[in-house]
């Protein structure tokens, strides 16, 4: 019981993090995500053989829990055709809060992949890995999720060219 309060408190708050990029900041959300995703966790931590990072296999619980919660409520997420609409200014305030609105424009899997590959580092062998797909479908998330967000903040890059 010790040694999982211990890895809990060693990847709560990245895996929370994490959560809250994924659900568009809704911290709330994010929250109950982590807890059930530690909760899933520790029932299952007899079968963790081991072959890959802790860390991985908890990304994978995390990964499902959002894909599940993406699934159950799709009627509440952006249509991945809708463009978000984002207003230029002049503080990295901005950009960030655009940034959060274009990764809520893609995918639930490009949105995954690109966050782990861009925020958590994980190499797209790893991304494959917890999300459970081939290496080539993890490229094509993040090629094609870089892509939706040139397109979405094509006006941040035209305002800091100026």
């Amino acid at each position: 019981m010790r040694a999982f309060e211990l890895l809990v408190e060693q990847h709560q708050s990245q895996l929370r993090f994490s959560l809250r990029q994924l659900t568009g900041w809704d911290e709330a959300l994010a929250d109950d995500l982590a807890q059930n995703t530690f909760i899933k966790a520790y029932r299952s931590i007899g079968r963790f053989r081991m072959d890959s990072k802790f860390s991985t296999w908890l990304y994978r619980i995390a990964y499902n829990e959002f894909v599940s919660h993406c699934r159950k409520n799709a009627h509440t997420l952006v249509a991945e055709e809708e463009a978000p609409e984002l207003r230029v200014n002049e503080t990295g305030a901005d950009l960030h809060r655009d940034l959060a609105k274009a990764m809520g424009y893609l995918s639930p899997e490009q949105r995954t992949a690109l966050h782990l590959s861009l925020h958590r580092q994980y190499t797209q062998e790893e991304i494959a890995e917890i999300m459970e797909c081939p290496l080539g479908t993890v490229k094509s998330h993040i090629l094609r999720g870089r892509e939706k967000l040139k397109t979405a903040l094509a006006d941040w890059r035209e305002e800091m060219v100026l």
